[in-house]
């Protein structure tokens, strides 16, 4: 692998890293000032990740920065590919971990609930906003990183680790609500996932998640575990 190589995945690691960082933030903001209380917004059960938007931020650059040249195209091209993006990550999603992280159905012009105009035209302001002025402010700011590619090559690691820990998590967590919903004895888990994985470390960390039940229901797991 050449130099250009390295340091173009480096680049997208770290753009991943820095995104995801960035939309916690945003998404905590976002449900204080709507919901006037603060609650975790995080996608991995230990960094301060929102993977959503690193995923959003890399695929947008990667998909978009080509056409710099032209803000119309950036600004509809972002649309289209925010909207897809967003579609095909809560689909994703939801496949894997049987939930929906976030819901549009009380917002009109939406698909399914997963993608709605309104966002969906964020999607392209960001993405302008992505283009000419956060990413080149951020390349910056990565190429003065001492060591940048053994450092994104550290990360990668640590989110890995933190993706499958937080999709095991999720998975107990999950199974635990199935069990007190329909009734059932409690699984035999090891004493170490009780710990690190308590009902009320998971409402803290993911308050939002919810449980499909066997009759297609949909329900808050907070309301089954109160």
């Amino acid at each position: 692998m050449n130099k250009q190589t390295k340091d173009y995945l480096s680049n997208l690691i770290w753009y991943f890293t820095i995104f995801s960082i960035i939309g916690m933030f945003v998404e905590t903001a976002f449900c204080f000032i709507t919901m006037k209380f603060v609650e975790s917004r995080k996608g991995f059960i230990y960094g301060p990740f929102c993977p959503v938007y690193g995923v959003g931020a890399v695929l947008i650059i990667i998909a978009l920065n080509r056409f710099k040249d032209s803000k119309i195209k950036v600004f509809t091209y972002g649309i289209i590919a925010g909207a897809i993006v967003e579609y095909a990550l809560s689909f994703t999603l939801e496949a894997i971990y049987g939930l929906r992280f976030w819901d549009y159905y009380y917002l009109p012009y939406n698909i399914n609930g997963r993608i709605c105009l309104l966002y969906s035209i964020f999607w392209g302001f960001l993405s302008l906003g992505m283009i000419y002025l956060v990413k080149p402010n951020v390349d910056k700011i990565i190429n003065k990183i001492p060591k940048k590619n053994l450092i994104a090559l550290i990360l990668f690691i640590i989110l890995f680790i933190d993706a499958i820990v937080t999709f095991t998590a999720i998975s107990i967590y999950q199974e635990r609500a199935r069990r007190v919903y329909y009734g059932q004895e409690q699984m035999n888990e090891p004493e170490i996932t009780k710990k690190l994985f308590s009902n009320e470390f998971m409402l803290r960390t993911f308050p939002n998640i919810r449980l499909n039940t066997n009759e297609g229901e949909i329900i808050f797991i907070k309301d089954i575990l109160k």
